[in-house]
């Protein structure tokens, strides 16, 4: 066996598979003398490299608990356009996360919050903040089920160590004080030492019909509210867009 394939199977015995991949292609430029062996090793270890920081990426987005996988750049802006391009891109930018700030998008279903809210979330993984997303609903299950078995103070740390913590349709369905209580301390453990990032269809106004009561409703907010951008959205709904060209269509036919 030559020390060529023996090479080849170090590389491939190390995961060094990009190296092992691009090896040809080097070999004939350092024989050729377009490359020297050295600037050869550097550029080959410089693509290992940006395949491991490309895995760990992936990795950070995966964990992430993404309902789906879209960026900003698939965001039709053209459809909303109540929408102030500008400020989502500067949330895009990560520049909220310096003063721990919250983002809430408000606005009825289908206008694009959770995307939107997603899309943000994405990036932060991308530069290694830890983030995770979750349904409103299923994140007071896991309190409300930590509380039963005497487990809180585990959970709320959990879900209080993310820089980022997504929580989306909050206002779907109202839930009772317990919940209301669990998602107060929650909100209290992370003000001011992370962000927050929340999608709702209820304005602030009718907090107190999700929460059981003003005072927790206010309390909540108070602490949502006072570092933060508020996105409102007011549109159609992306997800009757389809629909309303067919019933348009079936309205010619009759």
């Amino acid at each position: 066996m030559s020390n060529y394939v023996k090479l080849l199977n170090n590389l491939e015995e190390l995961g060094l598979h990009n190296i092992k991949n691009n090896l040809d292609k080097y070999l004939d430029l350092v024989a050729s003398g377009e490359k020297s062996m050295t600037d050869a090793l550097y550029e080959l270890s410089n693509l290992e490299i940006k395949a491991k920081e490309e895995r760990a990426i992936l990795g950070c987005v995966r964990v992430a608990n993404f309902p789906f996988i879209k960026g900003i750049e698939d965001f039709d802006f053209s459809f909303q356009p109540s929408i102030n391009k500008q400020q989502i891109m500067d949330s895009i930018g990560l520049r909220f996360l310096e003063g721990n700030e919250n983002i809430l998008f408000v606005g009825t279903p289908g206008v694009g919050k959770t995307h939107l809210a997603t899309a943000i979330g994405i990036e932060c993984a991308k530069r290694r903040y830890s983030t995770y997303f979750i349904h409103f609903q299923e994140l007071i299950a896991q309190l409300k089920k930590a509380l039963l078995e005497n487990r809180l103070e585990y959970r709320l740390k959990h879900f209080s160590k993310y820089k980022v913590l997504i929580i989306d349709e909050i206002g779907y369905l109202p839930i009772d004080n317990d919940g209301a209580n669990l998602f107060f301390q929650l909100i209290s453990s992370r003000y001011e030492k992370s962000s927050t990032i929340i999608t709702t269809n209820v304005v602030f106004s009718e907090w107190g019909e999700i929460f059981g009561g003003a005072t927790i409703a206010n309390a909540i907010l108070d602490r949502l509210l006072h570092h933060s951008y508020v996105i409102f959205i007011k549109g159609p709904s992306y997800r009757l867009q389809s629909k309303t060209v067919y019933f348009s269509n079936t309205n010619q036919q009759n």
